[in-house]
């Protein structure tokens, strides 16, 4: 059996623990059957709070720790939980966690389960920095009372989806720490970015991967890899892309023919322009601009 100690309780503390049949409905609705919460709670300075579950759990754990310590065993790794750190613990693993005796822990939990929730975890686990500290973030905990907010009112079902999608951003939030982490250090000086924003500009133009390698005193071999290791494209395909997308605002809010917008955007052959159009968009710009007039 578990072996589960919590004493008294902790002041302050909150938890819920969801209907077996509103789990049901979760794992069946079209919604929430990818990622939904099953239980989630907060246990403040949790004196004597230990937790060991020789069969793991039926769902996947997140601890996020605010304040004080504790240890996780898991694997035979025993890992020193600390402040601004966050860890999830598999299905089906036994494990067991517990607060430091004199420095106990704070901890917001989640309990989730889902068709990608072992994706997640998976993107969870590759990354090699997994218990890097967590910059403490105000809105990302008043998200989580959002959250507990609505699966502590009531269990209407589209207040559920709400809940449970952003439960998914919670999460991810802490699993794709390093990419949210780097969307919101904007820094312009960043040669993808300005290579981006030289491509954006200058759409009217037919360039090719030496002249952009030119603009910026690079060789087009080291941009060309830099630019797809951080984009996913190329650098002529991605001004490609640019180019339709460009072109389908002009189909939208103007009266310019095809061959007019192909040459504004620097294609002497408007066929050409029409088949590369296809090629990005799915269909050609005569029928795009059928179906928007639609």
């Amino acid at each position: 059996m578990d072996n589960y100690t919590l004493k008294e309780g902790f002041m302050g503390q909150k938890m819920i623990v969801l209907p077996e049949s509103i789990k049901v409905e979760l794992e069946t609705n079209v919604i929430t059957k990818n990622f939904y919460i099953t239980d989630i709670g907060y246990y403040p300075k949790a004196n004597f709070h230990h937790r060991a579950r020789k069969k793991g759990a039926d769902e996947f754990i997140l601890i996020y720790c605010t304040e004080g310590q504790g240890k996780l065993t898991i694997a035979g790794e025993q890992i020193l939980v600390l402040p601004n750190r966050f860890y999830i613990i598999p299905k089906k693993t036994a494990h067991k966690y517990g607060a430091d005796d004199l420095n106990p822990w704070s901890i917001y939990w989640m309990h989730f389960d889902g068709l990608m929730a072992q994706s997640l975890f998976d993107r969870y686990r590759s990354n090699l920095n997994k218990y890097e500290i967590v910059p403490f973030d105000s809105g990302r905990i008043e998200q989580f009372n959002q959250i507990f907010q609505i699966l502590s009112s009531d269990y209407v079902m589209p207040r559920l989806e709400y809940a449970n999608i952003l439960g998914l951003n919670f999460l991810t939030s802490f699993v794709f720490l390093e990419i949210d982490r780097s969307l919101q250090v904007n820094d312009r000086n960043d040669l993808v970015d300005g290579i981006i924003d030289f491509l954006s500009n200058n759409l009217d133009k037919s360039l090719k991967s030496d002249d952009i390698a030119k603009e910026f005193n690079y060789s087009s071999s080291y941009l060309f890899n830099l630019f797809k290791k951080r984009t996913g494209y190329s650098l002529i395909h991605f001004f490609n892309l640019k180019k339709s997308q460009k072109a389908c605002e002009y189909l939208n809010y103007t009266d310019l023919s095809v061959k007019e917008i192909s040459f504004k955007m620097g294609f002497e052959d408007p066929l050409y322009f029409s088949r590369l159009f296809k090629k990005y968009i799915g269909v050609s710009p005569k029928a795009y601009k059928e179906k928007q007039s639609n």
